[in-house]
């Protein structure tokens, strides 16, 4: 015989969360936990009916008693970061002086935020990890547009130098 599904004192949060759901996530975790207690479904039931496993509808369930009272903390994708240079607070930090005192406020220079991440860090820095950290910022179209500037000066560069010269009608 099954274990009896425990977590009562939660109905009326899961029943709020299902109402309030914004991702597919949170919506199958109050499922999990409210269809075996409303409805009378075995686990394996509720996974079929929400479209998981056995295994990660019971996980789903445990996790959200956890997060409810307090045991657990969710953490958002940028917090999950295993490999970081510096915290979150540091990186606004960091990009704000060359926000601040970018002439164009549409470009940012790569070159020179790479030199000093370098430095700030004390280890050696891809050019991704650079736009990586503006994209996490919500500041990557800034550093693209600069890159499309420099290429489009470039290019009327070479049309101007292109016209300067003798031409046929002389």
């Amino acid at each position: 015989m099954a274990r009896p599904a425990t977590g009562r004192e939660f109905i009326k949060t899961a029943k709020e969360r299902i109402a309030s759901a914004k991702t597919v996530d949170t919506l199958r975790a109050a499922q999990a936990l409210l269809l075996p207690l409303e409805f009378g479904l075995s686990l394996e039931q509720t996974a079929t009916v929400i479209g998981l496993s056995k295994s990660r509808t019971g996980k789903l369930r445990t996790q959200f008693q956890r997060v409810e009272t307090g045991a657990v903390q969710i953490r958002s994708k940028k917090q999950l970061r295993n490999h970081a240079r510096m915290s979150l607070d540091e990186e606004v930090k960091f990009l704000a002086r060359f926000v601040a005192k970018a002439r164009d406020p549409g470009a940012l220079p790569v070159a020179e935020l790479k030199a000093e991440l370098e430095k700030c860090t004390g280890r050696p820095v891809s050019t991704s990890t650079v736009y990586q950290l503006l994209r996490r910022h919500g500041l990557s179209k800034l550093a693209q547009h600069a890159r499309a500037d420099l290429i489009l000066a470039r290019a009327w560069e070479r049309l101007g130098q292109q016209s300067n010269g003798p031409t046929d009608n002389e």
